[in-house]
């Protein structure tokens, strides 16, 4: 097998011309729709309509104002999902779903290892101890063999992300939480628009998460949306969202654990934009998707790069019939392997980097190696690790305890963000092109 060739003259780390010397675009999505949605906000005046206190009438209330109040009705209907909760961020959503399950002292929560940093920290925040399961090599998704070996008796919950905005494996999950008596929190935030067997992620769990921070899919710059369709989980979400504890009272609500509201609360600006932006959604994804088959389909001879998740419409999953598992490709993430191409990883990214692309060797260290895990500290007197009630939680943070997640970090996955608009296929070229000329199957 042919290996790669870095010493060739022709190529940029040598001296050569480069592929492409045009800078990549900002991930922009907004035009003179959103321009009007704010206007129309400014116009009116009100910049924010909520109360923090038990005010149902308009024009300030508990629940935000219309602009608020619409996005959370669009959103629910656009994911076939009884109750929509905006928010100021998906972490502060991931925040809130932890609280509003009811979890903290004495539970552990099943996280992946291979994600942003809110999925652990969410349980933390109430004191419940994040363990960490590893992921599949194919998708960067939680395992459900690794999630089943970590399940005991303190396990209250799984926290499943949809990572790259591929969806995870839900059956096997949901057999698991049905088994086991577990809660789960869908984190959604990279899989706008994703589909599980013809079922959009975010609703087959007990609460989804959505992220509109400045990189997703669809964006208000920051913000979020949490989705369930069990109306007291809706309204606890709310009360975190929106200084809880001084509703519960004159709300005669009795069930006030981990009600401790926050100000989690979404602006009208954001809200207007976001309900402009939901509405783009669907063109978003459908060119995204193509964007991503032009890489792929024409790199799908180099042997050393394996796209994750490919086939990408459906996973040999056994769909019924007419059901598709859509992934919605937040970054295109390819698997180097090695043994393949003859250099190392470190060595094509700056070759393929030289000809003019940008792209990131791993995505994420391992959580469980940052220093909070490492020490095993959070707040004064080491809580909540060293609460007592924690005493006994199983607390495996050490190099080597999710293998395969350390592994695509460490030595194998490579990512690009440019694959989605507002570039074109030209720009795909680009990247086709210098992975071909790297890789020694350029065209002489």
């Amino acid at each position: 097998m042919k290996t790669v060739d870095l010493l060739d003259s022709r190529l940029a780390i040598n001296g050569g011309d480069p592929v492409r010397t045009r800078r990549w675009y900002d991930n922009f999505t907004t035009a003179e729709e959103e321009k009007d949605a704010a206007i129309r906000v400014l116009e009116r005046g009100y910049l924010s309509l909520f109360e923090g206190s038990h005010t149902p009438d308009p024009p300030f209330s508990f629940g935000g104002g219309p602009e608020v109040q619409a996005l959370e009705e669009e959103w629910s209907r656009y994911y076939g999902v009884k109750h929509s909760i905006s928010v100021n961020s998906a972490t502060s959503g991931l925040y809130a779903a932890v609280g509003a399950l009811g979890l903290g002292y004495g539970d552990e929560v099943i996280v992946s290892p291979y994600t942003m940093s809110a999925c652990a920290m969410a349980p933390l925040i109430y004191g419940a101890i994040p363990v960490f399961a590893d992921v599949e090599a194919h998708s960067g998704c939680l395992d459900p063999a690794a999630v089943k070996k970590v399940i005991t008796e303190r396990t209250k919950a799984i926290l499943v992300v949809h990572q790259f905005g591929f969806p995870a494996d839900m059956d096997a999950l949901l057999v698991l939480a049905k088994k086991h008596g577990l809660l789960i929190i869908e984190d959604c935030a990279q899989a706008h628009g994703a589909q599980y067997k013809g079922q959009p992620v975010g609703t087959l769990g007990d609460i989804g998460v959505f992220s509109l921070n400045v990189n997703k899919t669809i964006q208000t710059g920051e913000g979020g949306v949490c989705t369930t369709n069990d109306a007291d989980l809706a309204y606890r979400l709310k009360l975190i969202r929106n200084h809880g504890e001084a509703v519960v009272g004159p709300a005669q609500y009795t069930e006030i654990t981990n009600i401790a509201g926050y100000n989690y609360r979404m602006t009208e600006l954001a809200a207007a934009i976001a309900r402009v932006q939901l509405q783009k959604l669907r063109k978003l994804n459908t060119e995204r998707l193509r964007l991503v088959n032009c890489v792929v389909d024409e790199i799908a001879d180099v042997p050393f790069l394996q796209p994750l998740n490919v086939p990408h419409r459906c996973r040999q999953c056994n769909c019924p019939e007419g059901a598709r598992c859509v992934s919605t490709f937040y970054v295109l993430p390819l698997r180097f392997i090695e043994d393949r191409a003859g250099p190392n990883r470190k060595r094509f990214v700056e070759a393929v980097n030289a000809e003019g692309l940008s792209f990131a060797q791993g995505y994420v260290r391992p959580l469980y190696l940052q220093p909070v895990y490492q020490r095993r500290h959070l707040f004064k007197h080491g809580y909540p690790f060293h609460a007592p009630v924690n005493e006994g939680a199983q607390m495996n943070y050490e190099k080597g305890t999710c293998p395969v997640a350390e592994r695509l970090h460490f030595n194998e996955l490579i990512v690009s963000e440019h694959v989605r608009p507002p570039h074109t296929a030209a720009d795909m070229d680009d990247i086709v092109t210098a992975i071909r000329k790297v890789a020694g199957l350029a065209e002489d």
